[in-house]
């Protein structure tokens, strides 16, 4: 069986294309510039011939595209957008109105003379199937896992960083296991609005899974032997913007925090992290810093014997603990830490589509 993993973050978008006929480690991988950054470096572009800009699409992840945005209208060129693609600044087209950008409709996009079109969205699979015919690599796949982080559409007003966390704590509250991340196309909820924008972007049917990139690179952490293999875990992925750990036993979840890579040193991320694994961390600790949150799990809390987790760290940023006097474990799944996420994400589409379920595990398990 053959699925396409793509974990889109905010620096790189991680591929794979597992195939469980053959060793995990011959898949095919591809780290490649995230999509954000792809359109950053297009709007740039408009900037620097100075020309004016028109964005169509769909909602996509901000960062890099978001900077490129705010330097393209400082310079004092014009911007356009469409609803969609403007929400990927901001959910509130108010705000987004409030930046410089003029929110067109459709049908005014389509007329707009002498503009440079940027295109929004997360997913494009014609430039993965050239990238594969380049190297004769059949695309035909049996199945799609989709992987990003989505923020959510949050009310006017409120912040994004905490409606965020008030969706991972309501997942685990829900049922406490990495895997009940992971979404059919049709369990998505209405406010995961990237998540749903990504998945529109497939353009064949196929058998498809939604996984968020935080739990799936913890899913594909555990796939390490070495941490499969102790008692308790607390893994750690520090992305290149976003930095979520997990305290865990298996897939079960004592703990968690999230906070923005770039605004912690290592001897930050060393104290937070610490301060997870002894029950002492605050949600305020974090949330105050412009982190996202802290959220226990009560029972479990409770119930946990005291000894420390084993540490594992995983995500493009690993080097920030380097030498951490925490002495942690650097994961690599199948040898690749990249590809964490994607792996997570492979197993999250077996535990969805359980008609696939026994060929697959064999296959990572092998």
């Amino acid at each position: 069986m053959r699925i396409l993993a793509i974990d889109m973050g905010t620096g790189t978008q991680d591929i794979l294309l597992f195939d469980s006929e053959g060793p995990v480690e011959n898949s095919l991988k591809m780290v490649m510039p995230s999509a954000t950054e792809i359109a950053a470096r297009r709007i740039r572009r408009a900037t620097l011939v100075r020309r004016p800009l028109l964005l169509t699409g769909v909602t996509m992840g901000g960062g890099p595209c978001h900077w490129a945005l705010e330097a393209h209208l400082k310079a004092g060129h014009a911007a356009y957008a469409t609803p969609e693609a403007a929400r990927t600044f901001d959910d509130d087209l108010e705000m987004v109105a409030s930046m410089g950008v003029q929110v067109v409709s459709e049908d005014e996009a389509r007329r707009l003379p002498g503009v440079e079109r940027v295109e929004m969205r997360d997913l494009d699979l014609q430039a993965i199937r050239v990238a594969l015919a380049a190297f004769e690599v059949e695309h035909q796949f049996d199945g799609l896992a989709l992987g990003c982080l989505d923020h959510g559409a949050s009310p006017p007003g409120y912040s994004d960083r905490l409606f965020r966390f008030e969706h991972l704590r309501r997942v685990v509250e829900r049922k406490n296991d990495l895997r009940a991340f992971a979404y059919l196309p049709e369990e998505v909820p209405d406010y995961l609005t990237r998540a749903l924008s990504l998945l529109s972007c497939v353009d064949f049917e196929v058998p498809t899974v939604f996984l968020d990139t935080g739990p799936a690179a913890a899913l594909g952490a555990l796939q390490d032997p070495r941490v499969a293999g102790a008692g308790e875990q607390l893994i750690l992925n520090l992305g290149n913007m976003h930095t979520l750990a997990f305290h865990l036993r298996g897939t079960h979840i004592y703990s968690l925090y999230e906070h923005h890579t770039g605004l912690l040193s290592p001897s930050e991320i060393e104290s937070l992290t610490e301060g997870l694994m002894a029950g002492t961390l605050r949600h305020e600790d974090v949330f105050d810093g412009h982190g996202h949150g802290v959220y226990y799990v009560p029972r479990l809390r409770r119930a946990r014997s005291g000894g420390r987790p084993f540490l594992a760290v995983t995500g493009p940023q690993w080097g920030k603990l380097k030498g951490s006097r925490l002495g942690p474990y650097f994961a690599t799944p199948h040898g690749d830490m990249m590809i964490s996420g994607c792996f997570g994400m492979v197993e999250a589409f077996a535990v969805k589509h359980p008609q696939h379920r026994e060929e697959i595990e064999a296959a990572l398990a092998s």
